[in-house]
């Protein structure tokens, strides 16, 4: 699940941006000017912005500078007639796309839907190896953070290399030797059982019901491997 911030001082805007956010899938999180925005990105793992201009306390350009020094999420800026000259300017100083105010519902989700597939898929290398999402599951490597639909998962550090390595190599199925040559970094001579037991927990705290999982799946005679989790598997 992606997560998005909608940073606009007025209210409605915020609402009617978390209803066609919310049914695309989305997670959202709300700010009213640019400081707030700044705040949720250092504390929150955000993977686009949709920031407005014209803002009390912070407006979007100095935001946008901010958000630059600390991080490359993609950020759309929503714009209101005759704010051409601070589009050019947002632009130019990292913004990554506008969208016009009123806003064309369909145009707003094509430009996010762009925007997200462009920084996890053609352009961003060295992000991906930093944050993996798999559905709605998301590990953050360089936070060693794991969330499932947004929420933290507690992990130990064997749990959390399997589950990494799986999802380096989503559809890709593993042995139980492979993984634990891996993981384990050792020879894999009598660890199948080790392996599953590891599995067994790691199934108990990513999935929400572990004996139907929907991301870490059993393949008959071959071993484990991660899927998208909107297939139910035994």
């Amino acid at each position: 699940m992606y997560h998005i911030l909608i940073c606009d001082d007025e209210k409605d805007i915020v609402s009617a941006l978390e209803i066609y956010l919310r049914a695309d899938g989305y997670k959202t999180y709300k700010a009213y000017n640019g400081k707030e925005a700044v705040s949720v990105i250092e504390r929150e793992e955000i993977h686009l912005v949709l920031l407005d201009i014209m803002m009390p306390v912070m407006d979007g350009i100095e935001t946008i500078s901010r958000i630059r020094q600390i991080s490359n999420v993609p950020v759309i800026f929503l714009t209101a007639k005759g704010e051409d000259s601070d589009k050019v300017l947002g632009l130019n100083i990292g913004a990554d796309d506008y969208v016009a105010k009123p806003f064309n519902p369909v145009e707003l989700q094509a430009r996010v839907k762009s925007q997200l597939r462009r920084y996890f898929k053609l352009g961003g290398g060295n992000i991906h190896d930093e944050l993996i999402i798999i559905g709605g599951l998301s590990l953050n490597d360089k936070a060693k953070k794991v969330t499932l639909d947004g929420e933290p998962v507690q992990l130990t550090k064997t749990e959390y290399d399997i589950l990494k390595f799986l999802m380096q190599h989503p559809g890709e199925a593993f042995s139980p030797q492979k993984i634990y040559q891996k993981v384990w970094k050792d020879e894999p001579f009598g660890t199948e059982n080790t392996v599953a037991v590891h599995i067994r927990h790691l199934r108990e705290k990513i999935e929400y019901d572990p004996a139907n999982p929907r991301y870490l799946i059993a393949v008959w005679g071959r071993g484990y491997k991660m899927e998208d989790g909107n297939n139910k598997h035994n």
